[in-house]
């Protein structure tokens, strides 16, 4: 039982690069994976953006982050930063 509900609490993290900071305590973040394809086993990148809740305006473009779940601070605003790891300019 304590297994179950370990695993509820814990939140997921993520590491991404900062792609846009032009919203006020707002930065998209683009998260990359590697998948491999089913059929030809061709290794290959996708993408996924999310919107991140930065409360000092402090991460700016290409700043690589680290970031978690958390409550909804708006419609599509379900992640904050929680560190930054490095700069990683694109």
């Amino acid at each position: 039982m304590k297994d179950q509900d370990k695993q509820k609490n814990q939140k997921r993290l993520l590491e991404g690069i900062v792609v846009s900071d032009k919203m006020d305590k707002t930065v998209v973040v683009r998260v990359d994976r590697s998948v491999i394809h089913a059929k030809y086993h061709k290794r290959y990148t996708k993408s996924k953006k999310y919107k991140c809740h930065d409360a000092k305006n402090e991460y700016k473009v290409g700043d690589k982050v680290a970031m978690v779940e958390c409550r909804p601070y708006a419609k599509s605003k379900k992640w904050r930063i929680l560190k930054k790891l490095s700069n990683q300019k694109i």
